[in-house]
């Protein structure tokens, strides 16, 4: 809804949060060509099992599912990306997002030691 002096977005059936425990907020700046794929060797499914709630500032990533089914979002979009995916980075992004801490900290602890290797 777009009305005098303001912008009004929602997503409805966003995601649940139930018994998720401490939510961390996230910002990120990610360049074109970014593939978590290689990444995320390793995980169950060898995908991120954490979900993420966010918004795109700028730019346009995809995530593909363990079913092979990709969403893509693009600058000024609202997203609820579930547990069970890979992200690809299409143009320079920047996004924010909110995930369970404690699951999404054990992920990018997972990709810093990938990046180790």
């Amino acid at each position: 809804m777009e009305i005098p002096g303001a912008i009004i977005r929602q997503k409805t059936d966003f995601g649940d949060a139930t018994g998720l425990g401490k939510i961390s907020g996230e910002y990120f700046s990610l360049s074109a060509g970014v593939d978590t794929t290689p990444l995320f060797l390793g995980l169950e499914g060898d995908l991120c099992q954490c979900p993420h709630w966010g918004f795109v500032i700028k730019g346009q990533l995809a995530t593909t599912d363990a079913n092979g089914i990709e969403e893509v979002v693009d600058a000024n979009d609202l997203f609820y990306w579930p547990p069970g995916h890979n992200v690809k980075v299409n143009s320079d992004a920047e996004i924010i997002m909110f995930s369970p801490q404690n699951a999404h900290s054990q992920v990018i602890n997972h990709m810093i030691e990938k990046t180790k290797a």
